[in-house]
């Protein structure tokens, strides 16, 4: 049994991938591994009917169950069912259950699984969290099978913030620039791109009505050949986050697990760093940011030149100043 939960859906597919190479029989995969959707309504059942076979040939049987529903809203039936199955299952054969919540404690058969499965969570660290970025490169590495130094982990975990899909693709990178040695900072520099912790400097900015600034960090951002709907699709992010937390702020909710679920934040401790950062700034002045951008991702699109489209429809801003 296998209960693997978390928002980082990259490093959650290479362990679901690395379990599958583990048991089965490459020869045999195609009829020992099934993969069965969990919010289709008899895809549980049916989990638990396959995962008592025998497996064909030789390895063992991988049955995946995606978008879990035993941990999270498990009806009686299904818990009865469940309860019947695991003493069944063949030491050969391998229940998975995934999910990007994390197991509901509280539910019987979260318990029941609990005694029994393998749990491993796989969360996604939020954009101010920077020791959990380093420590989501230090697991990506490890799990690569590849080293290196520690300032080489700083500099990458700067570099690609929370950003997991883009993180397995830099080890890869710097990996074969490397030629199998520690992986230095100075490797680090020469291929990894513009900083996240840039593209969040932007937004500080343009929340502190410093446009002069953030233009000048966007400018050096594009001169790194960062894509600039990239840039703009970050800097919609913050400020959405930004806002959520300034509107219910302001509207009176003073509790951090309400403004983080109406905000769509895993992490509800992320809202007390955003209430510090929009301290002092109106709800309206984010709204008219926001706006801003995107009306920015329009021209983009349209083919606007980057450089000319964020002054285009950044300065504007500097004339509205709500906040310092």
């Amino acid at each position: 049994m296998h209960i693997y939960w978390g928002d980082d859906t990259t490093a959650l597919e290479c362990a679901v991938t690395a379990l599958a190479q583990e048991v089965l029989d490459p020869a045999w995969e195609s009829f020992n591994r099934q993969r069965l959707d969990g919010q289709q309504g008899d895809a549980a059942p049916l989990a638990l009917t396959t995962v008592r076979m025998a497996p064909f040939g030789g390895g063992g049987r991988l049955v995946h169950v995606a978008n879990s529903p035993f941990c999270e809203r498990c009806p009686p039936e299904l818990l009865t069912a469940l309860t019947a199955t695991l003493p069944q299952i063949p030491h050969n054969c391998h229940l998975l259950l995934t999910s990007t919540h994390k197991p509901d404690g509280r539910l019987k058969s979260t318990k029941l699984l609990q005694k029994e499965a393998t749990v491993k969570p796989f969360p996604l660290p939020a954009v101010w969290d920077s020791r959990g970025q380093r420590q989501m490169v230090q697991r990506a590495a490890k799990a690569a099978g590849i080293t290196m130094e520690p300032a080489a982990e700083a500099a990458l975990a700067e570099a690609v913030g929370s950003d997991s899909s883009r993180l397995i693709g830099e080890l890869e990178k710097l990996y074969l620039y490397s030629d199998g040695k520690a992986i230095t900072a100075a490797a680090v520099a020469a291929l990894v791109g513009a900083t996240s912790q840039t593209s969040l400097q932007v937004g500080e900015a343009l929340l502190r009505n410093h446009i002069p600034a953030a233009l000048h960090l966007l400018d050096e951002l594009l001169r790194t050949n960062e894509p600039a709907l990239r840039i703009q699709a970050s800097l919609v992010s913050q400020v959405r986050g930004w806002l959520w937390v300034a509107w219910m702020t302001a509207a009176g909710e003073k509790d951090a697990q309400t403004i983080a679920k109406a905000a769509g934040f895993g992490n509800p401790k992320r809202v007390y760093v955003l209430q510090r950062q929009v301290q002092g700034c109106q709800p309206q002045r984010l709204q008219q940011l926001l706006a801003a951008l995107l009306e920015l991702e329009w021209a983009l699109k349209q083919g606007t030149p980057p450089r000319q489209a964020f002054r285009d429809h950044l300065l504007p801003l500097a004339q509205g100043r709500q906040s310092g």
